[in-house]
């Protein structure tokens, strides 16, 4: 029976480039991350893929609040997927000419130097994606280009005027594949969590982190996101080595009943292998 997989929209962005790397029978693409969480949770989709952190800009904050309010979610995968930026043009384009250049937001912040360095009298304008930012270019009344992932490029009649135009090499955007269970272990695992304190008192986050340095657990991250229910609130949320159904994970998951007032696990799941 074949997977209904889907992802963060429209097609030709990196979510969707990241959704064919993880199974290339994905083609249902939801207009935000909010979207596609409720579509696995009310079963019209197996799985669907987010992004969740990227390696310049940081945690993906839409994904993480779609994980802690729904509580049927969790993380069954992860994508690590490089971002590699592509100028773009309507075909006959003259480089020279170009006055406006459109683009993500975070995608115009990523290639800043370039642009400045490439086209200091250039207009730079904001599109909701970096694929509907071809649609922009195209639609503009002065001779424009677009910022946009590779895939886009082979969707659309485009001119490929320059690749690889992001300034830092070691652009990485981690997807996450979310579904209604995580995964069986394979033993190389990642466990997600997040955990709240009922109280604030000394040393309660330092309790927490020590079950896992007893243990020899790596922690990989950990970050604070707000209750939204009180200022000064916060949702504590960490990824460490290893999976919740072995040991070690198992006995210091077990030992955080005490210290901390809610503990949920977004997941257990294999750690990215690209040769996979």
């Amino acid at each position: 029976m074949t997977r209904k997989i889907g992802f963060l929209g429209p097609q030709g962005t990196y979510s969707e480039e990241a959704a064919l790397l993880h199974d290339a029978s994905a083609d249902r693409a939801y207009p935000t991350i909010t979207s596609v969480g409720d579509a696995v949770a009310q079963g019209e989709i197996d799985e669907g893929i987010v992004p969740i952190e990227n390696s310049l800009a940081g945690a993906v904050i839409f994904t993480l609040d779609v994980l802690i309010d729904q509580p049927t979610l969790f993380i069954r995968g992860e994508i690590d997927l490089p971002i590699e930026h592509y100028l773009v043009a309507k075909p006959g384009t003259d480089l020279s000419e170009i006055k406006l250049i459109y683009s993500h937001p975070q995608a115009l912040a990523q290639c800043r130097g370039y642009l400045e360095k490439n086209f200091p009298k250039a207009e730079q304008m904001a599109s909701l994606s970096t694929v509907l930012c071809i649609t922009d270019s195209f639609e503009s009344k002065v001779p424009a280009a677009a910022i946009s992932p590779r895939r886009a490029s082979e969707l659309y009649d485009v001119e490929i005027l320059d690749r690889g135009i992001q300034d830092e090499e070691s652009n990485v955007t981690r997807f996450a594949v979310l579904g209604l269970s995580d995964h069986q272990p394979t033993g190389r695992d990642k466990t997600s969590m997040a955990f709240t304190f009922e109280e604030d008192t000394p040393g309660l986050l330092y309790r927490v982190l020590r079950e896992f340095g007893q243990r020899d657990i790596n922690l990989f991250k950990i970050e604070s996101r707000p209750t939204k229910k009180y200022l000064g609130e916060y949702i504590f949320l960490m990824d460490c080595a290893g999976h919740r159904e072995e040991s070690p994970m198992k006995e210091a998951l077990a030992a955080l009943s005490e210290p901390t007032s809610m503990l949920r696990v977004l997941g257990s799941y294999p750690r990215w292998n690209p040769k996979t």
